[in-house]
């Protein structure tokens, strides 16, 4: 039987947004080097596949939160608002964006769309790397006045150090669509090579980012 995180995989292999490289690494955003990549941009042009992981998500959320859904849903600049969008289309809920800071002109308003005061806001991104990014955005709609205590990202490398620990330190509950466990999960999914490649590096990410030039310690959390 198909999990939930192996039936996303499949939407993102299908999408052509898992790319495994034999030469050059890819430098994620928060520097670590990695052989994979993950564009859930891809999944956002195809009608199909973006309902299907609208779905996947919105039946997470069901499963989380059960009858007690959140007062809004809040898009985080700038990969996670057209998820924000849709899902929050799906669950019949206000939708709010926040931006990694004020916007610095006008209101100087780091959360877009009405108030989030008193409100139960589920934050919503399209990839987790070592949750870095995170942070600027729990803050933002914290210090606008919302109580945000889950993350929803479709995608979550789950090989890094620091982001179980950044996500406890936030006292974020992070929902995650889908690992690369769940990549390797899909059996048709990969081509032998690249399967080799991937495993070779989630056996050891941080020495291999190290060894192909991207960070080789986990920078102090920012909280």
């Amino acid at each position: 039987m198909t999990t939930p995180g192996e039936a996303m995989a499949r939407l993102l292999l299908q999408a052509g947004a898992v790319q495994v490289s034999d030469g050059q690494p890819f430098i994620l955003a928060a520097g670590w080097a990695s052989p994979a990549y993950v564009d859930c941009r891809l999944l956002i042009g195809e009608p199909r596949l973006r309902r299907a992981a609208t779905a996947l998500a919105a039946e997470a959320i069901r499963r989380d939160f059960g009858a007690a859904l959140p007062d809004a849903i809040a898009g985080a600049e700038t990969a996670g608002i057209p998820w924000a969008a849709w899902l929050a289309e799906a669950l019949d809920l206000p939708l709010r964006y926040v931006r990694k800071r004020p916007l610095g002109i006008g209101r100087n308003a780091q959360v877009e769309g009405g108030s989030v005061e008193g409100q139960r806001v589920l934050l919503v991104d399209d990839l987790m790397t070592d949750g870095g990014s995170k942070v600027a955005f729990a803050r933002g709609l914290r210090s606008a006045g919302a109580h945000v205590d889950h993350a929803l990202c479709l995608f979550h490398h789950g090989t890094f150090p620091g982001g179980a620990e950044r996500m406890e330190k936030l006292g974020l509950t992070l929902i995650a669509l889908a690992s690369w466990r769940d990549v390797l999960a899909v059996e048709d999914g990969l081509q032998p090579a690249a399967r080799a490649t991937l495993e070779q590096f989630l056996a050891d990410p941080v020495t291999w980012s190290a060894a192909h030039g991207g960070r080789a310690t986990l920078a102090k959390p920012a909280l």
